[in-house]
């Protein structure tokens, strides 16, 4: 996966700064970390077995369970995993605190290269995808759809960070939307009492859908490298606030520590699947995460 990396650089989030289209990003990101893994170029077909289902007039009767016919005398076809087309769908944080950036390369900017890579491996696995943009309430909505990539690929060039957040307003509206089981992929920099966040997310997994959860937070969010006394100024609020770093550093490291080990063990007892990423990481770190998750969903499914 290395020499992938090494080789094309596509996977680097400054570099990919610098393409302009979404629809290249995502291309040749999935294609180069595809690629990266050395496997069958069919990734993702798996011939496991998943179900039978009624065939219908127009279905390939090469398929059909020839045993399961001698037996009920009715014709059903076998399904494996990658006919059991998923719904799939990226809720994506756009609320203020996500334009942050400290290396050339914002939350949202990387979040947005992320969503697009996925959208188009999920539709190349044949699922149907949809894309959310929220801050305190839903932006954009994409249903999920065998023909939305573009439509997707499109909202996420058209998301821009500006308004204040807020998890759980447009997570209780967004439950009535996935009423059907997805798959649903969120993705924040989850600035919010853990309390809040669980709320939040168990609108959705109440609803039966599964959840994988990504927390994105800058470099510079997680090691705090300021030197110089300055006022703070939060993003979504305005506020202003006088810090010196060196006398808060250690206790600002051990806060955030908390609030991601807190998130993390929360949302394992729910069963929700969540990461933590710095955005100067690689994202084939992040694609190989989502296909493990994602594979492992399925087969639980």
């Amino acid at each position: 996966m290395t020499a992938a990396v090494d080789s094309t650089g596509f996977l680097d989030p400054s570099t990919l700064a610098r393409i302009g289209s979404l629809e290249l990003i995502a291309r040749t990101v999935v294609e180069g970390f595809i690629n990266g893994l050395h496997r069958s170029p069919n990734l993702g077909m798996s011939m496991d077995f998943a179900e039978h289902r009624a065939y219908m007039p127009g279905d390939d009767i090469r398929r059909i369970d020839w045993r399961l016919f001698a037996r009920t005398d009715r014709f059903f076809l076998k399904e494996f995993e990658a006919d059991t087309n998923t719904n799939f769908s990226v809720l994506l944080d756009v609320s203020a605190s996500m334009g942050y950036g400290s290396h050339g390369l914002t939350k949202l900017d990387y979040a947005r290269y992320l969503a697009a890579a996925l959208a188009w491996f999920s539709h190349g696995q044949r699922d149907r995808v949809g894309l959310v943009t929220f801050d305190d309430a839903v932006v954009e909505y994409v249903p999920p759809s065998a023909r939305h990539l573009p439509v997707v690929l499109h909202a996420l060039a058209r998301a821009r960070a500006s308004r204040k957040g807020d998890l759980e307003t447009p997570m209780r509206m967004l439950s009535e939307q996935f009423r059907r089981r997805s798959m649903l992929l969120v993705i924040s920099d989850f600035y919010a009492e853990p309390d809040v966040v669980m709320r939040a997310l168990n609108h959705l997994r109440n609803r039966g859908n599964d959840l994988l959860v990504i927390q994105l937070l800058d470099p510079a969010e997680l090691t705090f490298p300021f030197d110089e006394a300055a006022s703070f100024e939060d993003m979504e609020t305005g506020e202003k606030l006088p810090i010196v770093p060196e006398f808060l550093r250690e206790q600002y490291r051990a806060l955030m520590t908390q609030h991601i080990d807190t998130l993390s063990a929360r949302m394992g007892e729910q069963g929700i699947d969540y990461a933590m990423f710095d955005t100067s990481k690689p994202l084939e770190y992040l694609l190989f995460d989502y296909l493990a998750r994602r594979q492992r969903l399925m087969r639980v499914r």
